[in-house]
């Protein structure tokens, strides 16, 4: 089912509790100390949910994520990441792609949700978005044009638009009540708003995870060049990474061979995302972008989908 609007679903033994842009969140009716968190087929773009949805796409983020989640819990020969998982999550594939899931947790899992849910811990969000930045790119590139700075922190002078930085830098954001948008704030900030000690932690697992998946990517032809994350701490005070991770929604990934053979921008940051839904609303769709957006065309809707399911083939590739 491809669900194009933010509605939630009737899930035995499951109470809806928030919708996203493209996750749902489910507690148990009668155990809060676990969530399900369900990824959906909707795609959003300039503040909108457009139609239709992406078919497959919640199978695919949710498959990746847990196979980020299994590596980053050691697989990749790194220390052990905590994450939120309620349990392992079997990380072998079905014939629809979706990562399988062991039976004590799938009999948790809704029939209509199976592939795109995960079982996780309830944890104690924290309110910093933590952005890692490997690649000069986007907003970065904008405000680098400008003051030579991104998120304020100073860069050498003659860096080009997807230039590799010297080294991965973090910038984090405030996460802001739902309907608002996210700040970029100073590490100072982060210090004020979680203390000291949480604040470096947050930094430096970030900067961790991001390097070790950066080369992981690496080692399959791809560049992570940027990527957000969030974490909670779970009942023992152990900081504990969340939500989705170093997903084509949360990270922006390009093909390594086209980034170094590229003569133009776009055919070096080409990204494995929604990037071409992105280029035709901008198209197709004249500023203020207010009211019902244009429905999406066939082709922009299976050409992004095979965007989506590439990513994950070439990373999770022998």
């Amino acid at each position: 089912m491809t669900d194009a609007n933010p509605t939630s679903l009737d899930l035995p033994g499951w109470r809806h509790v928030y919708s996203g842009k493209v996750r749902d969140l489910y507690r148990p009716t009668d155990d809060t100390q676990r969530m399900l968190v369900v990824a959906s087929d909707r795609v959003s773009a300039f503040d909108h949910v457009l139609s239709p949805g992406i078919p497959g796409k919640g199978i695919l983020l949710t498959t990746l994520s847990l196979w980020w989640f299994d590596r980053l819990a050691g697989s990749d020969g790194g220390r052990s990441i905590p994450n939120h998982l309620a349990a392992s999550h079997v990380l072998t594939r079905g014939a629809d792609g979706a990562a399988n899931t062991p039976d004590d947790l799938q009999n948790l899992i809704p029939d209509a949700v199976t592939g795109r849910a995960m079982v996780v811990k309830s944890l104690d969000m924290q309110p910093i978005e933590c952005v890692v930045r490997g690649y000069l790119t986007g907003s970065g590139w904008a405000e680098y044009r400008e003051s030579g700075t991104v998120c304020g922190i100073p860069l050498p002078a003659g860096l080009a638009n997807g230039d590799r930085l010297p080294e991965p830098i973090y910038t984090p954001a405030y996460k802001a009540p739902l309907g608002e948008h996210d700040e970029n704030i100073s590490y100072e900030r982060t210090v004020d708003l979680v203390g000291a000690e949480r604040a470096a932690e947050l930094r430096d697992l970030s900067l961790e995870i991001y390097e070790r998946a950066a080369r992981t990517a690496e080692a399959h032809g791809v560049i992570l060049a940027d990527t957000k994350f969030e974490f909670g701490i779970d009942e023992n005070g152990v900081m504990t990474l969340a939500d989705e991770v170093l997903t084509s929604d949360s990270s922006r990934y390009w093909d390594a061979a086209a980034w170094a053979s590229g003569t133009t921008a776009e055919e070096r940051m080409a990204s494995f995302d929604k990037q071409i839904v992105r280029d035709w609303l901008a198209a197709n769709w004249a500023p203020p972008r207010e009211g019902e957006p244009p429905a999406l065309p066939a082709d922009i809707v299976e050409r992004t989908t095979a965007r989506y399911r590439e990513l994950l083939d070439r990373l999770t590739a022998a």
